[in-house]
């Protein structure tokens, strides 16, 4: 059987993983794999920008503290001191790569917005569309180097190892791969394996995330023996545009930030009787107080109101925003937004160091697929992407050295094709995935309890047991694929919500509503996990339960 080899392997192409495969010596051979088309990751819709000190006004002791505060206790303070300091120069490697930020008027200097939670104007941005300005030059900075090859429509199935195939020692070699175009599984060897595949919001039904985020890094980590932490905190961003052809179009938090107000149906404010700092609140504050106003009045959505401010501003800051909405209809330098909550972001992921390795050798993850400590209990608004491109670069040193190792690839089977067949059962797996996300919404929301977190684990159970006898029986694809990944991490997302007896940050339980003394991170631990270990962390759990 022919085997691809190469030295680095990306699964992802994203923000972390195309600036990891800029930062990887010139030197490597590195495939970068997409499950789509290289624009599908959840980068090239990012709205709002990138937090970093960039101004003197601003210090790196005040974007520290502002993270911390955030994070509600649980964030690691050597991951966030880290990623902070090396903002400046991350932001420097991207003006280096073509991104073209916004200028103020005078052009002598960047327009740095301020978003909830920030003590101060730290976001670099291009317009109200920053991850299709990074996503656009990082491609063309990837497709220009010669030895990187770009490959669209591959999705990764598991990643090889050394145990797996039966042999000494805790290392990742490389992943099975479905070839999308042929139908085929391929084997794909590499001296170093890169997580970069992002979140899992696609587990619920509401999500301002693309298709793409089923969370198969997180996945494919785990049944290779890679702990997990702080699953349970996962980000509801407050406002997702509520519209029936919207799909799921995110409105920035930067609308906030510049002035935006959050109404009622009637028009009444509401958000200074939930936190004194009214719209700039926290995402999880302003999230479960526009669900509490929601319930309370049976409301399908509320409003969030810019029209306050001059037509030439609106188009100006917020361009993406105004012409999406004008093309369904809503002219937003008129009338206010009909918005709604909607999962956006995995605080939780990979536990890694701050080289971005997992409890596996030769296996890193990057971006939203990892747990490095940054977000604590809360991601802090544009903190995410910084986190890809201060990794990306810390985890290409970490690769760099590992790349001057002499190493030998074993013989590796081909994947077994002849004892299954095509499947035939599309609309179970369909109906699958719809229950999947619907009781995840009802019952893992932003809202929970006990008996619901119990509710989800039972209709998990059954899940995972008819997603074995398709992945026997049937030729693996996409939504099978997917589907798999999703029950995993939701699974883990249930588990880590079941053991945080309190109310912290993303997490919110009626049973719990107070916050509890000790301060720790909820870890997951597979029965398959190495004894080497990437972060020490204060842990609810040690094993898996």
């Amino acid at each position: 059987m022919t085997a691809y080899n190469h030295d680095v392997l990306i699964i992802g192409s994203g923000a972390a993983g195309l600036s990891l495969a800029l930062h990887v010596d010139k030197n490597a051979k590195i495939g970068v794999l997409s499950k789509g088309t290289l624009t599908s990751a959840s980068t090239y819709y990012a709205q709002g920008g990138v937090a970093a000190v960039l101004d003197e006004t601003d210090s790196v002791d005040a974007h520290i503290q502002d993270t911390l505060t955030a994070g509600a206790g649980l964030c690691h303070e050597d991951a966030v001191r880290f990623t902070v300091e090396n903002g400046p120069g991350a932001i420097q490697w991207l003006v280096d790569m073509g991104v073209d930020f916004t200028t103020q008027k005078d052009k002598t200097s960047y327009h740095l917005a301020k978003e909830g939670g920030h003590s101060h104007r730290r976001i670099i941005h291009a317009a109200d569309a920053t991850g299709f300005a990074i996503s656009r030059s990082l491609i063309e900075q990837a497709q220009q180097q010669d030895n990187i090859q770009l490959l669209e429509d591959y999705i990764a199935i598991d990643l090889i190892t050394l145990r797996k195939l039966g042999l000494p020692g805790d290392r990742c070699i490389g992943a099975y791969i479905l070839n999308q175009r042929t139908g085929h599984v391929e084997v794909h060897l590499s001296k170093a394996v890169i997580l970069a595949t992002g979140g899992a919001s696609k587990a619920y039904r509401y999500t301002s995330n693309p298709d793409v985020a089923t969370g198969d890094g997180i996945a494919m980590a785990w049944r290779a023996g890679c702990r997990v932490a702080n699953m349970e905190f996962n980000q509801f961003h407050p406002t997702c545009l509520y519209h029936p052809e919207a799909k799921s179009f995110l409105v920035t938090e930067a609308i906030r930030g510049e002035g935006g107000i959050l109404k009622l149906p009637n028009g009444e404010r509401f958000m200074h009787r939930f936190d004194e700092r009214a719209e700039l609140a926290p995402r999880d504050i302003v999230a479960r107080a526009i669900d509490h106003e929601m319930k309370r009045l049976g409301a399908d959505c509320l409003y969030l109101d810019i029209s306050h401010k001059s037509p030439e501003f609106i188009t100006e800051h917020f361009p993406t925003v105004y012409q999406r909405c004008l093309e369904l209809g809503i002219d937003i330098t008129q009338r206010a937004i009909p918005v709604v909550p909607a999962a956006h972001y995995t605080c939780g992921g990979v536990i890694v160091d701050l080289d971005g390795q997992t409890d596996l050798e030769g296996l890193y993850t990057i971006g939203e697929s990892s747990f490095t400590g940054l977000h604590g209990a809360n991601r802090m608004a544009s903190n995410s992407l910084l986190e890809c491109f201060v990794f990306a670069q810390s985890a290409s040193k970490k690769i760099n050295h590992q790349l001057k190792e002499d190493f030998t690839f074993p013989e590796i089977s081909a994947w077994d094709e002849s004892m299954v067949t095509d499947s035939d059962e599309d609309v179970i797996i369909s109906h699958n995935w719809d229950e999947l996300r619907s009781f995840m919404w009802d019952y893992v929301g932003i809202v929970r309890t006990d008996k619901r977190l119990q509710r989800a684990r039972n209709r998990i159970e059954l899940l995972k047991q008819e997603i074995h006898d398709y992945y026997s029986n049937y030729r693996v694809s996409n939504d099978l694929l997917e589907l798999r990944n999703l029950v995993t991490v939701s699974e883990l997302i249930v588990q880590c919500a079941q053991l945080r007896k309190e109310s912290r940050g993303l997490h919110f339980t009626l049973d719990y509503p107070h916050l509890h003394k000790a301060i720790t991170d909820s870890v997951l631990t597979p029965p398959n996990a190495p004894l080497f270990t990437a972060r020490k962390t204060s842990a609810f759990c040690s094993g898996n339960k």
